[in-house]
Formats: structure tokens, sequence, C-alpha cells
């Protein structure tokens, strides 16, 4: 490679790895810090008064320990949620890949056009379905919408078509393997990375989900930590 390439290319990965941590450095130094410290200290770098264990105490005791009910309620809907978004996409995904069905173009069309529409904008209209179903204020009012992934389904269906071969799967069928067996022992070793691409995509997505468990939950006890936190904060 071209020197000055070399150089260029290092320059920008430098300030990547600066531009990635620098936040993280900053968060690290924010947690041993007063609230007056925090205004009245250098940000990457400690202050006079040293509060880390007292931040600790204080996080962990609001309303007696509620910060860690928030914390698990994310891990519930981001496991339960995007565990469930990532199997759904990548089994829909393979069967649009690898079968030919009637109406599959028509399939094709709809997805291109949910990956089109963000998820905000269909926050109001699931939560006067929800409201209808009953379902609001519950755990399930955020779970359910996050099993759907139109991106994570064209994203394996895209990997599928071409990490899959069909050779493979009509061999396991001359040999008498059933279709889902094919699919669990075969075909999701193949699809992996794909997989963990999907889920990568939906643990982020379900992580930082703010406007749908902030239109659904009204009980705090519910709250994942984007909305909890913004609620203590304000």
């Amino acid at each position: 490679m071209n020197p000055r390439k070399s150089k260029i290319l290092l320059i920008v990965m430098v300030a990547y790895a600066l531009y990635t941590l620098v936040p993280l450095v900053w968060l690290l130094f924010s947690s041993t810090k007063t609230q007056a410290g925090l205004f009245s200290s250098f940000g990457l770098w400690f202050s006079d008064d040293f509060a880390f264990f007292d931040n600790l105490v204080a996080t962990f005791s609001y309303q007696d320990g509620i910060f860690l009910r928030w914390l698990g309620n994310t891990l519930l809907y981001v496991v339960v949620g995007a565990g469930g978004a990532t199997l759904l996409a990548t089994m829909a995904g393979y069967g649009l890949a690898k079968y030919r069905f009637p109406g599959r173009r028509a399939v094709f069309a709809v997805v291109l056009g949910a990956v089109a529409v963000p998820g905000t904008a269909l926050a109001v209209p699931t939560f006067l379905l929800f409201s209808e179903l009953g379902m609001t204020n519950t755990p399930w009012a955020v779970i359910i919408p996050s099993l759907i992934s139109p991106f994570g389904l064209y994203l394996i269906w895209v990997f599928a078509s071409e990490s899959v071969p069909t050779e493979l799967l009509e061999a396991a069928r001359i040999d008498g393997a059933g279709e889902f067996r094919t699919f669990f022992t075969i075909s999701m070793r193949l699809l992996a990375p794909g997989i963990v691409t999907v889920a990568l995509f939906t643990v982020v997505a379900t992580w930082n989900n703010y406007f749908l468990p902030l239109i659904m939950l009204s009980d705090p006890a519910w709250y994942p930590l984007t909305v909890g936190l913004n609620q203590w904060s304000s």
C-alpha cells in the first residue's frame, strides 16, 4: 500500500477511536463527581470531590431500587423482543429466499415498503390497536411490536439467497431430512453471520427504543432504562 495512503488510513482510524472512546472516558470521570463538580471541573478528569460510591448508592436506592427494575425490564424486552425478532426474521427470510409460492413478489414488495417506514411513524397506530385490545401498560405492548423486523427479514432474505445452496437442500431432502431439521441443522449454520448481524441490529434497536414504551407504558414499574432515566432526570 502507498505510504501516504497508509498514513491517512492510520489517522482516520485514530480519529475514529477517539470519537468512540472519548464519550466513554467522559462518562467514567463524570460518574465520580457530584452535580456541582460536574459543571465546575474539566470533563475528562476528576474533580476535587470523589463521589463515585455515593453516586452508586444513590442510584441503586432511588425509589427502593427501581433502577434495577428498569434494568431488568430492559433485559426482558431485549432478550424476548430482539431474540424473537431475530428468530422470526431468520425463518421468514429463509423461507422467502428458498421456497416458491403464489404471492411471493407481493410479500417482497410489502417487506420493502415496511423497511422504508420509520418505526416512530407506526407507534401511534400501534398504541391505538393495543389500547383496543386492552394490552397497554403491560410488557407485551413493548415486546410484541419489537418482534417485527422488516429490515432483518430483508437482510436474511438476501443473505440466504447466496449463502445456502439449493443443491444442498435437495440433497438433504433426498436423504429423508424434513424441512425443519434441514433448517435447524444445516441452514442455520450457513446463516450464522447474517443471524448475528440481525441480532445486533435488533438488540440495539430494542435497547434504545424510547418512543414506543413511552406511549405504551404508564406504570414506572414497567419502564425500560431509556424511559425511566429520562423521567428521573426531569
